[in-house]
């Protein structure tokens, strides 16, 4: 082995060492504090070494510099000498602003940043979660519920409700949970608990509730009140049978995670969610392509305008496909969804304006079902208001990612080899593909990638914090979109 080989082994190992060191310390932060750190969004709780190494060399494509875990190590240790609880602190964009302002005092840095942070809102103690359907929305939402619960006040997944099929319906729901073909095993251990008919994941305790009418469901038997109940059956998308919900003992606020009919509001977090008032007892997460989309739409709007557009959707198949020809009510979805490219229609052009008013009769859309299991795409089809460059939009895209107040919503990559499977499991909602970006005088074509299944559900869980009371303080200040 020659001496530049063993020079890189040891750097590496040095590396490992250095990313173990700090692994405890992010650990006493979440379990102590309750307080969640990343990398430019990428967490760091339950992580390993590797994955640590990996948040911070990204930060080289991201910011063109990677950040010193010696430095990242400084401010976790500085944090856990602080008065701060309840909070999302993001290491990366506070190395790189440490950075700008060319050093100094870690301590006093941190006491500026943290000038403007909320207290945590200790008094609401978090908030009892029901899961009302327990499908591949369903069992995503437990699998981050669970990964997020804490000491603290947080949200608290309590139970879920199905219909019972069989006797051995409790071992297949926690069987269904603890492996998933698209998403992989789940992170942690999994309990059947039959004696009291419940889940035990990771210490939480997950009551399986088996009822087929929401009116008769009496929760406070459970010891749960005042209950968030999540609907991701898709039976009920209007108020009066979402109203159900309402009529149980126990409940408190109904989301549901599909479309609302009528005067439900749709809310995509980020977007719209800060007009949620202590009135909306039934709110609608939207659609994993309205929440996929809406946020870029908005940040280009507020730049450069948008006078109109159509969007196209590339979208895996879903559930209420056929996998062979049979018979459907919707035509073309009963042909076979894993043998045919299947023209559809999608309301999520219309539904941008349940969350963006201003967008009222400015988009058209379609819809393609291919035959992947999951990873969507929008392409974006856009008149500007102004005349506009792919280096500008994408830019602008990129910083939008990184330090705006849609940070959470939008991604950006720029990879020659990149493909939908890269894209499982990503935690925003929108990610946009730079290297596709066509722009022509004020026209302007983007092709955005999304999760339909884990980013939507992200999303989701985004509405339910804000709906409990319990959405942790963004350490550093974020900026608007305008300020990029």
């Amino acid at each position: 082995m020659t001496e530049q080989h063993v020079q890189a082994q040891a750097e590496w190992f040095d590396r490992v060492a250095a990313a173990e060191k700090l692994i405890p310390l992010v650990s006493e932060l979440y379990r102590d504090h309750n307080i969640v750190t990343s990398i430019h969004g990428r967490r760091l709780i339950n992580r390993s070494a590797i994955d640590v190494i990996k948040a911070h060399t990204a930060a080289r494509r991201d910011h063109g510099a990677e950040i010193d875990m010696a430095l990242t190590t400084q401010l976790l240790e500085q944090l856990l000498k602080m008065d701060l609880e309840t909070a999302s602190v993001d290491l990366g964009a506070l190395a790189h602003l440490y950075q700008e302002q060319n050093g100094g005092d870690i301590a006093e840095f941190l006491g500026e940043q943290l000038k403007e942070v909320q207290p945590a809102n200790t008094e609401s103690g978090g908030a009892d979660v029901v899961l009302y359907g327990f499908g591949r929305i369903g069992r995503l939402l437990a699998r981050i519920l669970i990964d997020q619960a804490n000491t603290g006040p947080g949200l608290r997944l309590r139970a879920i409700v199905v219909r019972k099929n069989g006797d051995d319906d409790l071992v297949k729901r926690a069987g269904l949970l603890r492996r998933d073909s698209v998403h992989g095993p789940f992170n942690g251990t999994i309990e059947v608990d039959a004696e009291n008919n419940a889940i035990l994941a990771n210490g939480t305790l997950i009551k399986v509730i088996y009822s087929s009418d929401p009116t008769t469901v009496d929760y406070t038997e459970y010891g749960i009140d005042d209950a968030i109940v999540v609907d991701n059956t898709g039976r009920w998308r209007d108020e009066a049978g979402l109203s159900q919900h309402l009529q149980a003992k126990g409940v408190k606020r109904v989301l549901l995670t599909a479309p609302g009919k009528g005067d439900i509001r749709n809310v995509v977090f980020g977007i719209n969610s800060k007009d949620i008032t202590d009135d909306d007892k039934i709110l609608s997460a939207a659609s994993c392509t309205t929440n996929g989309i809406t946020p870029v739409l908005a940040a280009l709007d507020r730049k450069f305008g948008v006078n109109h557009g159509h969007v196209e959707t590339v979208h895996s198949f879903t559930n209420d496909q056929n996998l062979i020809d049979n018979f459907h009510k919707g035509a073309r979805r009963g042909r076979a969804a894993t043998l045919n490219m299947v023209l559809t229609e999608t309301g999520a052009a219309k539904a941008v304006a349940k969350a963006l008013p201003e967008f009222a009769g400015k988009l058209t859309g379609n819809a393609i079902r291919v035959p992947t299991p999951n990873v969507s795409m929008a392409v974006l089809n856009l008149e500007l208001g102004q005349e506009v460059t792919r280096e500008e939009v994408n830019e602008y895209l990129r910083q939008v990612s990184l330090t705006s107040n849609l940070r959470q919503q939008i991604d950006y990559v720029e990879d020659p080899d990149i493909v939908s499977t890269d894209f499982v499991g990503h935690e925003r909602c929108g990610i946009v593909d730079g290297l596709a970006t066509i722009a022509n005088g004020n026209k302007l074509v983007l092709y955005v990638w999304y999760d339909n299944e884990y980013g939507y559900s992200k999303q989701v869980v985004r509405v339910i914090e804000q709906l409990g009371g319990v959405h942790p303080s963004v350490v550093p200040h974020r900026k608007d979109v305008l300020e990029v």
